[in-house]
């Protein structure tokens, strides 16, 4: 009966190539605002947003390194790329949701600078060469949290069930239907990973490795292959859940903007003020702006605010 089901999704089933149902990301919609307040700014302020720029722009690059591969990876795929899901008070940033005919995986890219290595604690230790120093600092697990994650969905998925028996068997199928990776998109990245338990090792590859593993994934997977429909359901699903980010990253830049632009504001005020009087020297007439009773009283020369003043007269 497996084997007839099968063949038939396989005469049926015409998706060939993969399929990005969502392709826009938070973090470009975060550099253009960037873009957008550097031309305002001036100073110290310039050289940090200059910095996260730089920030945002290496982790959109490490991204599009992982659509390159997988847009030529010619899997049929549904791929949704930036997710944010909430539930319950949970919330979860999912760089690439991937559903395909056997397995979903959820894909962290990390654009990495320096060589990483993992231990057999499951640390991972960065290390950065500056000529002939290097220092090692430790960073945050990735796969701690993309198992965060992964449990977030799992949740999601579960309340989905309608009674106690679907709930039981979608639990007891979740380790092999979803899977995580770690995708280092770097490329002059070294991966030590020798002294790393086995699961770990799995769980982390480099961007040029991703096809390949997801194919192998696929092929050793026993679970039932889904048909077309049942692979665009789910990525559907996914797609319906994701929530726009309310989160301004960029919000402390425009405070400091805002409070740039308030303390230049007196001074332009006042280089306003001590023209006229400096015109009107210079050229022995009066300037050819709009005057008031506070800047005649400003000029220091009797001269100067009698003119003006009397120019007042006939404005």
């Amino acid at each position: 009966m497996f084997i007839m089901r099968g063949a038939a999704m396989s005469l049926f089933d015409r998706l060939k190539e993969p399929v990005f149902l969502k392709d826009d990301s938070e973090a470009e919609r975060q550099l253009a605002a960037l873009q957008e307040l550097r031309e305002k700014a001036s100073g110290e302020l310039v050289d940090k947003i200059d910095e996260e720029t730089n920030r945002v722009n290496a982790g959109i690059w490490g991204e599009q390194t992982v659509r390159f591969e997988l847009q030529n990876s010619h899997i049929p795929m549904y791929i949704l790329h930036d997710l944010f899901l909430e539930y319950d008070g949970l919330t979860a940033q999912i760089d690439y949701l991937i559903v395909t005919r056997k397995q979903t995986f959820m894909l962290e890219c990390k654009n990495l600078y320096g060589n990483i290595e993992i231990n057999n604690a499951g640390d991972f230790i960065r290390t950065i060469t500056y000529g002939h120093h290097a220092k090692k600092e430790g960073i945050y697990s990735p796969i701690t949290q993309n198992r965060r994650h992964l449990e977030l969905i799992k949740q999601i998925r579960s309340a989905e069930k309608g009674n106690f028996l679907t709930k039981a068997l979608f639990a007891k199928c979740f380790d092999e239907n979803y899977r995580l990776i770690v995708v280092l998109a770097n490329p002059k990245t070294v991966l030590y990973d020798r002294y790393a338990k086995k699961e770990i090792r799995q769980q982390v590859i480099r961007a040029d490795q991703l096809a390949e593993y997801i194919r192998k994934a696929i092929a050793n997977s026993k679970t039932e292959s889904n048909s077309d429909k049942d692979m665009e359901s789910l990525a559907q699903f996914f797609l319906g859940i994701h929530r726009e980010q309310e989160t301004d990253y960029t919000a402390k830049f425009r405070e400091a903007l805002e409070t740039q632009q308030s303390q230049a504001a007196p001074s332009r005020a006042k280089a306003t003020t001590s023209r006229p009087c400096s015109d009107a020297r210079e050229t022995n007439c009066l300037p050819k702006v709009r005057f008031n009773h506070d800047q005649a009283k400003s000029c220091k020369r009797a001269e100067c605010r009698k003119r003006i003043l009397r120019m007042l007269e006939f404005s």
